[in-house]
C-alpha cells in the first residue's frame, strides 16, 4: 500500500501521514486521561462528519482534522488503573482514518459514523470500569457518605405548613356556597313543610352552581390550553438514529426499501446497517423505544426487553448488525437474507 501511495496523489500522502502519526506507541497513562483521549477523538470525528456533510468540500480542512484525530489516540498504550494495567490496541482507528482519506464516495461519511460509534462504545466501557472501581470503597466511607446524605435538608422532617393554594381555593368556594345557602333562623318556629322546601331550594342552588362551574370549565379550558400550546410541538421532526439523520417524512418502510436497493447493488454491509436503522425507526413509531442521540444499539435492545414477543428477533437483528458493521468479516448473502426474514417477522407482530 505504501508503494502505491508514493506513486499516487496527495490523498495517499495524507494516508501515510495518518498511519505514521498513529503508529506512535504512547507512554503509560491513567484511566481518566485515556477516557479524555477517546472523548476528544470522538468529538473531533463528529466535527469531521459535519465538515464532510457540507456541499463545498474543503480537502485541506479534512486532512488537518483527520491528522489531529489520529494523533489523539496512540495505536498502543498502557493504561494504569487501581485494578492493574491494560494494554490498549487502537490500530483500527488509524486504519479507518486511512480508509476514509482514500475513499472518494458517499461511503466516506459512513466510515466516520462507524468510527464515532466505536469510540462511543470504548467511552462507555471506560466509564463502566471507573464505576466498578469506585464501587469498591470501604464500609466506613460508605457509612460516612450515607450520613452526609441523610443530613441534607431534603431528608429532614418537614415543618408544619399552612394551607396550600389549592386548599385556600377550596375553602373560599365552600364559604361562598355557604353564603348562598344561609342557615335557617332559629328565632321563629318553622313548620316541617317549610323546612323541607328550604332544604330542597338549597340543594337545587348548590347543584346549579356546580353545574355552571363544570360547564364553564368544559367550554373554556380546551380553548385556553389550545391558545398556549406550542404550535410546533405536534410537528414531526427529523430524527438521528445511530448517528444517521432520518428525515421527518421518511418512514421505516422507506428506509428498508433503501436497504433492499443497497443489497441488490452488492453492498450487503450497508444494507444491513440501513435495515437495522429501519428496525429502530419502526420500534420508535410503535412507541416501543425512545430515540436519543446518545443511545447505542445495546441501549435500544434493553428498551425492547419488555416486549417478549419481539425481543428474540430484535436481539438477533442486533447481533447481525454488530457482526457485520463493527466486525472484520465480509457480509454474505445469507446474512442479509436472514436479516430480511427476521425484520419481516418482527414487523408482523404489530
Amino acid at each position: 500500500m505504501v508503494t502505491g501511495c508514493l506513486k499516487g496523489s496527495v490523498r495517499c500522502a495524507a494516508v501515510l501521514a495518518i498511519l505514521l502519526t498513529f503508529s506512535t506507541v504512547g507512554l503509560s497513562t491513567s484511566l481518566s486521561e485515556y477516557l479524555l483521549q477517546i472523548e476528544k477523538a470522538r468529538a473531533g470525528t463528529d466535527e469531521l462528519i459535519g465538515i464532510v456533510s457540507r456541499p463545498d468540500r474543503n480537502a485541506d480542512l479534512e486532512k488537518e482534522k483527520t491528522l489531529k484525530i489520529g494523533a489523539l489516540v496512540p495505536a498502543n498504550q498502557k493504561v494504569e488503573w487501581p485494578g492493574g494495567s491494560i494494554e490498549t490496541d487502537n490500530k483500527w482507528l488509524g486504519e479507518a482514518l486511512g480508509e476514509f482519506s482514500l475513499e472518494d464516495t458517499p461511503k466516506r461519511k459512513g466510515i466516520l459514523i462507524g468510527v464515532s460509534e466505536r469510540l462511543q462504545a470504548i467511552d462507555k466501557s471506560i466509564i463502566e470500569l471507573q464505576a466498578t472501581t469506585s464501587a469498591k470503597s470501604s464500609k466506613d466511607q460508605d457509612k460516612q457518605k450515607l450520613d452526609e446524605i441523610l443530613g441534607r435538608d431534603e431528608y429532614q422532617k418537614p415543618t408544619e405548613q399552612g394551607e396550600s393554594l389549592f386548599q385556600q381555593w377550596v375553602r373560599k368556594i365552600v364559604e361562598w356556597l355557604a353564603k348562598l345557602m344561609p342557615a335557617p333562623s332559629t328565632s321563629a318556629p318553622v313548620t316541617s313543610g317549610m323546612g323541607s322546601l328550604q332544604l330542597i331550594i338549597q340543594v337545587v342552588i348548590c347543584l346549579a352552581v356546580i353545574g355552571l362551574i363544570g360547564f364553564l370549565l368544559y367550554k373554556f379550558v380546551p380553548l385556553i390550553s389550545k391558545r398556549f400550546r406550542d404550535p410546533g410541538k405536534d410537528k414531526k421532526k427529523d430524527r438521528v438514529i445511530l448517528g444517521e439523520k432520518v428525515a421527518a417524512e421518511e418512514s421505516a418502510n422507506d428506509l428498508f426499501a433503501d436497504a433492499e436497493n443497497l443489497a441488490r447493488e452488492g453492498d450487503l454491509r450497508g444494507a444491513i446497517r440501513k435495515g437495522y436503522i429501519a428496525v429502530l425507526c419502526e420500534l420508535s413509531d410503535r412507541k416501543v423505544i425512545g430515540l436519543a442521540r446518545h443511545k447505542t444499539n445495546r441501549d435500544y435492545l434493553r428498551d425492547v426487553h419488555k416486549r417478549s414477543d419481539i425481543f428474540d428477533n430484535v436481539a438477533a437483528l442486533t447481533g447481525t448488525y454488530e457482526r457485520n458493521w463493527y466486525g472484520l468479516r465480509q457480509a454474505g448473502r445469507s446474512d442479509w437474507d436472514d436479516f430480511r426474514d427476521r425484520y419481516r417477522q418482527t414487523i408482523s407482530k404489530f
